[in-house]
């Protein structure tokens, strides 16, 4: 470890979903643990969500392995779990029995985390996204899990009296977000790569049969691919001015959403390590501007 730090007031971590790319993120986060680069609050995505965690738990390599030591057991993600369950991943194996038996989870060091955590979430009837804070990701473990539930490979996850899915369908990379809630300085983590543009979804269709009691969640589906390329718009014109530091991978991660190779994973975990070191020094210098 190093002792040099890289911490300043209202610093934002934003970081985006992507399924298994976000092993991508694993990479960065461990590189920033190993520089002992701090920020002031962090606000995760999906699988950007389930993998920030370990970054505020001080935990090097435990996002990679959490996933990588599961992806060939059925009871961790298979559609026979799909069809049995209505979750692609299984609830109990992968958001209680990972965490707190196979792949422990240091939840004292979380808490004790002068880092501010926020998961994104879908409220399916509203249409809207909420932020919810995470300061105990056990007891909060299915604020989690909702903003990690995928549209069609998961059942609505059920918080009080009301609905939510995956994060990313209300708002894929959070960093108006992060602005508006006053950090003056954000640090972006992508998994795609600065070519990559979304397209509509071919899924429209069986969205409004699928949903249709949540009509305001079907818009979000058939209206995510332009939102999400109109945030891509907005993130690289601030990177241009200096605004924001955005990492992302510089090629296309060859990465299945739900990939099964241990080897393709270490691959992509290496890409996401790489590239933060490669770019730390000018996150230094964007830090102390």
């Amino acid at each position: 470890m190093e002792n040099e730090k890289a911490k300043k007031e209202n610093i934002g971590l934003v970081l985006e979903g992507g399924g298994m790319r976000g092993i991508f993120t694993a990479g960065v986060l461990d590189l920033f643990l190993e520089k002992n680069v701090e920020v002031d609050n962090c606000i995760g995505v999906s699988a950007g969500a389930l993998l920030g965690v370990n970054y505020l738990s001080k935990q090097e390599k435990r996002g990679f392995e959490a996933i990588a030591d599961h992806i060939q057991k059925r009871e961790y993600g298979s559609f026979y779990n799909l069809i049995k369950t209505g979750n692609y991943f299984e609830t109990q194996y992968s958001y209680h029995d990972i965490p707190e038996k196979y792949n422990p989870f240091d939840n004292n060091t979380f808490k004790n985390s002068p880092i501010k955590f926020q998961a994104v979430i879908t409220n399916c009837e509203t249409g809207q996204p909420e932020y919810p804070e995470i300061k105990d990701a056990i007891t909060d473990i299915d604020i989690l899990r909702a903003s990690a539930s995928l549209p069609f490979l998961s059942k609505m996850v059920k918080l009080g009296d009301k609905k939510y899915l995956d994060g990313g369908v209300a708002d894929s990379i959070p960093l108006k977000y992060s602005i508006k809630k006053g950090n003056k300085k954000n640090i972006v983590v992508l998994t795609r790569d600065r070519s990559y543009r979304k397209t509509q979804s071919k899924l429209g269709v069986i969205s409004k049969v699928k949903y249709r009691k949540y009509p305001k969640f079907v818009e979000l589906m058939k209206t995510r691919y332009t939102r999400y390329n109109k945030t891509l718009e907005y993130i690289y014109d601030l990177e241009k001015r200096g605004e924001i530091f955005v990492i992302q991978p510089q090629v296309p991660l060859t990465l299945g959403r739900i990939e099964k190779n241990r080897e393709k994973l270490e691959e992509v975990y290496k890409i996401g390590y790489n590239e933060a070191r490669k770019r730390y020094n000018s996150l230094l210098e964007y830090l102390k501007k």
